[in-house]
């Protein structure tokens, strides 16, 4: 996406993941800030700073690990679009932009002047994307986060046992999801301007992502016929499929078709259980689960999760140990490809044991990655962007600021 600009007025974490990945594919990224405080993410505990990671800002240098982690490849500039002025500025950003992304709650950039009407009025041209909770033809000033967002959807529902109270998801799924779906909307619209000259609005909402993958499985149909949808660490409509505790932790197990389950058998050491009539077809061991999933857990507990791994490898049955967060983010195999990358702090450099989101995709020509610039201090980037982009003389930028717009 190198030669495209991109004006990003988002804040928190769904539109700056989007123009996040924007950065990450080589688009000029444009990052607007609220000269009065900036984006909520520069609040965001932990922070990072010359005394490594601490819970409470304590240093000019400390910065918010979201803040590190979500601006980077971004030049940031202020502009208090609650100004007389902003609407004016905004025109002239809009000019020399290529796509526009905002988060705001329905409504709220029309009022601002700052709308898709706004820019398309000086760049017919111009992507706008806009991420919302509930979508842009709602009840205006609708607000959501990530966590109604997930209770809303149903998603609580389909983690857990049958008893058990809503679960979270420990990631915030709907603020990552949405701006996905916005990036892909935003690259149809391009291939759309690349034939017709012409601009689109992309409008996508948090709730609508999420609900969409909830609706990838039948929940409805399930009911119909008597299947339990919420199966904690297992699924049994696939049995046997899932997360098995071992002595010393859990793996995960796939074994649904017959083949896998007479080598899941195998290294069980229970090869009778292929003809056992309860479990010696697919069907049988989906309507079985429960009690083949006792089986199976029995035997792995009396076993290391390197013993379980080494025995189900033998006998060809896909399975992969469970781990931690912590560890997963800096294996080899995704920090090679770029897909998570060290914490760099501008001061302070990268750090050892801090891992943060990369761009988890690779071309055979093009890369991916991003620039060495990151908004640190507001407005850090004012005069190159104003001067650059909109002419602005150091006159025009003291009244500015004199005015309080920027």
């Amino acid at each position: 996406m190198a030669g495209l600009r991109v004006l990003d007025l988002t804040r928190a974490l769904a539109g700056p993941y989007a123009t996040l990945l924007l950065a990450g594919l080589g688009a000029e990224v444009v990052k607007v800030e609220d000269p009065r405080g900036g984006d909520l993410a520069r609040e965001n505990s932990p922070y990072l700073g010359a005394d490594g990671v601490v819970v409470e800002r304590r240093l000019p240098d400390d910065v918010s690990l979201s803040h590190l982690t979500r601006a980077r490849g971004k030049s940031g500039i202020t502009l208090d679009f609650k100004h007389p002025l902003a609407p004016e500025i905004f025109r002239e950003l809009v000019a020399s932009s290529d796509i526009v992304v905002e988060n705001f709650a329905a409504g709220t950039a029309r009022r601002l002047g700052i709308d898709y009407e706004s820019a398309r009025a000086v760049n017919p041209a111009v992507i706008y994307c806009s991420l919302s909770g509930f979508g842009q033809d709602v009840r205006e000033g609708s607000k959501a986060m990530d966590v109604l967002v997930q209770a809303l959807s149903g998603v609580m529902y389909t983690s857990g046992e049958p008893h058990d109270p809503p679960v979270r998801l420990g990631i915030p799924v709907a603020d990552m999801l949405a701006p996905v779906f916005g990036v892909i909307g935003i690259l149809a619209a391009l291939e759309r301007r690349h034939r017709t000259g012409e601009g689109e609005r992309v409008d996508v909402s948090m709730l609508g992502a999420l609900t969409s993958f909830v609706a990838i499985e039948n929940w409805a149909a399930m009911a119909e016929a008597g299947m339990e949808a919420r199966t904690g660490r297992t699924v049994h409509r696939l049995s046997p499929f899932g997360v098995f505790e071992c002595s010393d932790g859990f793996v995960a197990i796939v074994a649904v078709h017959d083949k896998l389950a007479t080598g899941l058998f195998a290294a069980m050491e229970e090869p009778q259980l292929d003809d056992d009539e309860r479990f010696a077809t697919r069907d049988r061991r989906v309507a079985n689960a429960q009690e083949l999933e006792k089986l199976i857990e029995h035997w792995s507990r009396q076993l290391s999760t390197a013993e379980v791994l080494a025995r189900l490898e033998a006998n060809g049955v896909p399975a992969a140990l469970v781990r931690e967060p912590v560890e997963a983010v800096a294996d080899p195999l995704v920090t090679s490809r770029g897909e998570t990358e060290p914490v760099v702090h501008p001061i302070h450099g990268a750090t050892a044991n801090l891992h943060t989101a990369g761009i988890p995709i690779t071309f055979t020509v093009g890369t991916t990655g991003f620039d060495d610039v990151l908004p640190l201090r507001l407005g850090e980037h004012n005069n190159e962007i104003y001067r650059r982009l909109l002419g602005y003389d150091e006159a025009r930028m003291t009244f500015l600021r004199e005015q309080g717009a920027i």
